[in-house]
């Protein structure tokens, strides 16, 4: 293994990561570590007092981040007829069907979503394969199976999120950009953790929510003190 790059170096010396840390505390300390080129995503993980393996368990649910995710997200939308140009028509990047279904089939992957119409998913569940392993399935719950292709694209364009339960009992998401204000990176997470609370199962016994760490894609991971988010429960 190579040494530690100087970057890394600083900010082992800087900071001690054994210590749980208030979530604004944590924001500021991503946002002081040595800068890089690009604008980092920061990422929230979350360890689940749950059993994945067991059905009555599982984590699952959407939430819209009030300050959005800072990407500009390219959609596809598996429709027929005049869903096409409505689809087009609402910002979707690509809409078709067969001649998609096909591409998609052959390992296409340039989007980061999918929204289908209901009959639509015949076809479209066929690409399980493709689209399974890399989270962009649409499912009703999500709300990306629906007729209301329109209002699907604008809560994606707005920030609305799925989060889902790992096979390790850990969730893990995107937040936000290291370059938005600490205030509006904490709404965000206060909102991911509000949903992620809301949604627990009927099966789950114990402690539910077990630890929270925050990182950017470059940076160091930070553990939190849960105390915040649950008295905000």
């Amino acid at each position: 293994m190579g040494q530690p790059s100087k970057r890394l170096r600083e900010i082992a010396k800087k900071f001690d990561f054994n210590k749980k840390i208030g979530m604004k505390e944590a924001i500021e300390n991503l946002k002081s570590c040595p800068s890089v080129k690009f604008d980092q995503t920061v990422d929230i993980s979350l360890r689940m007092g749950v059993d994945p393996r067991k059905a009555d368990q599982l984590v699952r649910g959407t939430v819209t981040l009030p300050n959005g995710t800072g990407k500009e997200i390219s959609i596809l939308v598996f429709a027929e007829g005049d869903r096409l140009s409505e689809a087009l028509a609402a910002g979707a990047n690509f809409a078709g069907n067969d001649e998609l279904l096909e591409k998609v089939s052959g390992g296409w992957t340039a989007f980061d979503a999918v929204i289908a119409t209901p009959g639509m998913m015949r076809n479209v569940g066929k690409l399980g394969k493709v689209l399974g392993p890399r989270g962009l399935m649409p499912t009703p719950k999500a709300g990306t199976v629906t007729t209301d292709i329109a209002k699907a694209i604008h809560e994606l364009k707005m920030g609305k999120v799925e989060f889902k339960l790992d096979k390790h009992g850990v969730i893990n998401n995107a937040v936000g950009k290291l370059s938005f204000s600490l205030d509006f990176l904490y709404a965000n997470i206060l909102s991911f953790v509000q949903a992620v609370l809301k949604a627990k199962p009927s099966g789950a016994k114990g402690n539910y929510l077990q630890s929270i760490v925050v990182s950017s894609t470059m940076g160091p991971g930070f553990k939190i003190d849960l105390r915040e988010f649950l008295a905000e429960k």
